[in-house]
């Protein structure tokens, strides 16, 4: 069966151009190089041509990258040595300086990140580095986001996940946190305390302007005691009562 060539030539130029057809989801954009120059606008998102092997297209992603990065040997400002891991959030915002500035944008980042980690952490002790870690991740997200910039990367946010401690430094926080514990306890102890002597001191004051207080006391003291069967009731002689046998001793004598 003999095919005519211009058959063959429209079969070959529709098989060229199905393949030229490009479909970019709507969050990639397409960097397109044209014979080796860059094309002045990002194509996508829908259906986009590129005509190989005139142009080549290098797909980019506009969503929020999330990467892990792996954990540093970090040496904090009090010379203690810690596993430090986190996560950071970015994404492209202009695919062009991505693909062109950088090699690869993702790789670049990711060092970035653990370089900048461990130079963020070992300038802060590791009580710092353990109470504000808010303002860590904040430091860490300004510095990486500053850097990134020339790419067309914006770091949105840093995450300092774990801190890795070894087990001395365990023990030794341990010891340290429950002496702050025993601390308080006595503190607060001895604060009550001194509320209390305050208080006796007042009610001593009040007692001794009038002297039928003290019996009336030792009648309250009394009674709670009676109210517990197992117990033996002492009844409290008043000192009045006493005073006046010792004044008649005296006279009769």
């Amino acid at each position: 069966m003999n095919v005519s060539p211009l058959l063959m030539f429209g079969v070959i130029v529709l098989l060229y151009i199905a393949s030229s057809i490009k479909i970019l989801n709507e969050y990639e954009r397409g960097v397109i190089f044209r014979l080796g120059k860059l094309y002045p606008k990002p194509k996508g998102p829908g259906v986009i041509l590129v005509f190989a092997p005139i142009d080549r297209i290098v797909r980019v992603s506009l969503r929020t990258i999330v990467m892990d990065v792996p954990p540093q040997d970090v040496i904090t400002k009090d010379n203690v040595s810690v596993k430090v891991n986190a996560v950071v959030y970015f994404r492209v915002m202009d695919p062009q300086r991505a693909i062109v500035e950088v090699e690869n944008f993702h790789y670049a980042t990711s060092q970035l990140a653990q370089t900048t980690l461990r130079s963020v952490l070992g300038q802060v002790e590791l009580d710092g580095l353990l109470s504000e870690r808010e303002s860590l991740n904040k430091e860490l997200q300004q510095i990486l986001d500053t850097q990134t910039d020339p790419w067309g990367v914006k770091v949105s946010a840093v995450e300092v996940k774990h801190v890795d401690l070894p087990p001395d430094m365990q023990r030794a926080m341990a010891r340290q946190a429950e002496a702050e514990r025993e601390k308080r306890a006595k503190i607060i102890h001895a604060e009550g305390e001194f509320i209390a002597s305050e208080k006796l001191a007042q009610a001593a004051g009040v007692i001794g302007q009038e002297p039928l207080a003290v019996t009336l006391r030792y009648l309250q003291t009394a009674t709670e005691i009676a109210g517990e069967k197992n117990s033996t009731l002492v009844f409290p002689l008043p000192v009045d009562i006493l005073r006046s046998f010792v004044g008649k001793q005296d006279d009769s004598s």
